[in-house]
């Protein structure tokens, strides 16, 4: 697997005692959650990189406020015509 390093100044974090045990988990979902807001990266890959299947990415994503479906009006009206 190969990593990357971020340096970020320790003052725009949350107090040390303030983050989570799994924070490095969250940044990676965090990332991944934009890139695939942004239509940079598909929901497979943001999964990989979350550390989570493609389903559960897409359930977090909604959790979390970000759409998984970004579909005109007309597209919606095809997709779900009888």
């Amino acid at each position: 697997m190969n990593s990357l390093t971020i340096e970020l100044p320790m003052d725009g974090l949350p107090a040390l005692a303030e983050l989570p045990a799994n924070f490095a988990d969250e940044m990676r979902f965090f990332l991944a959650l934009k890139l695939f807001e942004q239509g940079r990266i598909s929901s497979g890959k943001a999964g990989r990189l979350s550390g989570m299947g493609r389903v559960e990415f897409l359930l977090a994503s909604s959790r979390a406020g970000v759409p998984v479906v970004d579909l005109s009006q007309d597209e919606m009206t095809d997709e779900f015509a009888p």
